[in-house]
């Protein structure tokens, strides 16, 4: 099983990044943790601050790969551009979001996305990333 893990803007500073609401592990760090605790999946990264090459990534991908775990950041909840593309690929596509974006500001309330995913999760710190790759083994 091969899947990408897909960041948007600012999830590159992850560790760093208002820790009250994101925590303080990097990205890169908990991704060695995910893959020794999922060695029978191929888990690729990749992050971008920059929405076309998020889309980029995705289309190369979204036709090969088993399955993509997107945290599309702010792009959540403005981008019909990441909407399109996932309803345009074959892999199917776990949104995923750290904190519970319900209990935040009201414009993280409502997702651009979610009705082009197989699904949504939130709020569980990276173990939200956890949750979406064991989706994938169900």
């Amino acid at each position: 099983m091969k899947l990408l893990i897909l960041n948007g803007p600012n999830l590159n500073l992850l560790g760093t990044r208002e820790p009250g609401i994101y925590g303080n592990s990097s990205m890169e760090s908990f991704l060695d943790t995910l893959r020794k605790d999922f060695p029978q999946v191929e888990i690729d990264y990749f992050q971008s601050n920059i929405e076309g090459e998020m889309i980029d990534k995705m289309q190369e991908v979204g036709f090969t790969y088993d399955g993509i775990v997107l945290n599309a950041g702010a792009y959540t909840h403005t981008s019909v551009a990441l909407h399109d593309c996932i309803r345009a690929i074959k892999a199917p596509v776990i949104e995923v979001h750290i904190s519970n974006v319900h209990t935040r500001e009201e414009f993280r309330h409502k997702s651009m996305i979610s009705a082009a995913c197989k699904g949504v999760i939130c709020g569980f710190g990276m173990d939200s990333y956890r949750l979406a790759v064991c989706s994938f083994l169900m």
